[in-house]
């Protein structure tokens, strides 16, 4: 760039002497002028759109994955990782809080340019969005009261049961006990269904493995237990874009490797879950 400016300087300078000489030396010169100034846009514009910050959506509902802390930043086990990500992928990121039903509608109409919360994978999701490669292995789990008689999955066909609105659970309930079925009640987060089940306006909360068990451990007076069904299918968890997007894809796709690859992922991971 700056040999680029010396040209220009020269090429002033040189253009004052010549128009002392002949008029169409001058206009030659200006004209030279000219395209080495729209020339040095488009090598310009390329390096400030690489330097863009992308956004990136996370539901901070859903601890240990994602909360917010005292500055109302988002904090979390995929806060840590996607920043570890971002690291080796060579781009900025700004996390921002977003509801879980914006999540993905943000993510195809371009307000967030990465969504990382606790995401299963899913074929229906798949159509919609392209996931990396998975991060995190899951599964659900069913949540009762400590004397509730409950004890597996088929149970709950004539009781209340709450989940969190478009999550996997949902998805499960709905496949189990039927799509209109009006005993699936749904709530904006995870912590509002187990609220729920304390009131007793439900009788179970169908949830992500990890999340359920961290309320249970920060909240040891619940008087919750936890039921693990055979039914249950594993899940996995991804880090999602825009569909069609795989310049960002791989780039996202080579820092979750490299994060794997160097430790980091296991030290981000024992962080939240131990060994």
């Amino acid at each position: 760039m700056q040999l680029l400016l010396a040209r220009i300087d020269a090429i002033c300078q040189q253009s004052i002497l010549l128009s002392l000489v002949h008029k169409e030396d001058l206009m030659k010169n200006l004209r030279q002028l000219v395209a080495a100034l729209i020339a040095s846009s488009v090598m310009v514009m390329p390096a400030f759109a690489a330097e863009r910050v992308l956004t990136v959506g996370s539901d901070a509902t859903f601890a240990p994955f994602e909360t917010l802390n005292k500055k109302q930043e988002v904090e979390g086990f995929d806060a840590d990782l996607i920043q570890a990500v971002a690291s080796k992928a060579g781009i900025q990121i700004k996390l921002i809080n977003t509801p879980w039903e914006g999540l993905f509608a943000g993510l195809n109409n371009g307000e967030r340019d990465i969504v990382i919360a606790a995401v299963t994978i899913t074929p229906e999701r798949q159509r919609s969005m392209d996931f990396t490669a998975p991060y995190f292995e899951a599964k659900q789990l069913i949540v009762v009261s400590a004397k509730s008689p409950i004890a597996k999955l088929a149970d709950l066909k004539t009781k209340k049961m709450a989940v969190q609105n478009g999550t996997t659970g949902d998805i499960v309930a709905q496949k189990h006990f039927g799509k209109g079925n009006t005993n699936i009640r749904r709530y904006e987060s995870i912590v509002l269904a187990l609220q729920e089940l304390k009131s007793g306006g439900v009788d179970a909360v169908i949830g992500d493995n990890s999340v359920v068990k961290n309320y249970l451990i920060n909240n040891p007076n619940s008087g919750f237990k936890l039921i693990d069904d055979t039914s249950f299918d594993k899940e996995f968890y991804g880090i999602a874009v825009k569909k069609g997007n795989a310049a960002l894809l791989a780039k996202l796709n080579k820092g979750l490797a490299d994060v794997k690859a160097d430790g980091s992922y296991q030290k981000i991971y024992a962080k939240y879950f131990g060994k």
